[in-house]
């Protein structure tokens, strides 16, 4: 099972692809697509959606995941996120892949055990869960990482909670 998490960005998308074998989370390819955000929207969106397409056809994931829209002060800020949220939420339903969305309070609540932790403390957790040598960079990656392992969480608790 390959499960692809997803920290949409205005200027900045954390990718992450981990896999589930035999109950054991590993790593399979982590990163960021950066655009420019000097360049029109649409084409930054198509840009987002292509680059996110490439992934998708590298590791034919099972699953993905998006962290969702947070409370946003700047209007223009959110605005532009949920554009480039809609562009890769496109991408995945054009691959076929179903698509879970989670809060940070969920996500951080399943990485860490608190809702409110900081970035720090989720990324060292990141690491942990996934046993990896040096911690992901920047945040993005860590955050689309956590959004992964935050829904490896759910399904493994989804699945002990039907079995029984």
């Amino acid at each position: 099972m390959r499960i692809l998490g997803i920290d949409p960005g205005s200027s900045v998308t954390g990718f992450g692809v981990i896999a589930i074998e035999g109950g054991r989370l590993s790593l399979v390819e982590a990163g960021a697509l950066r655009l420019k955000k000097s360049e029109h929207l649409p084409l930054r969106l198509r840009e987002a959606a292509d680059r996110l397409g490439e992934v998708i056809a590298r590791h034919r994931p099972d699953e993905a995941c998006l962290e969702t829209v947070f409370q946003h002060l700047n209007v223009r800020s959110a605005l532009v996120l949920a554009h480039v949220r809609g562009a890769l939420m496109v991408e995945l339903t054009r691959g076929g892949i179903p698509l879970h969305e989670y809060t940070p309070l969920e996500i951080k609540k399943a990485l860490v055990g608190y809702g409110h932790a900081d970035k720090e403390q989720v990324r060292v957790m990141v690491g942990k869960l996934l046993r990896l040598r040096t911690l992901p960079r920047p945040t993005d990656v860590s955050d689309a990482l956590a959004v992964a392992v935050c829904h490896a969480h759910v399904r493994a608790v989804r699945r002990r909670w039907e079995g029984s």
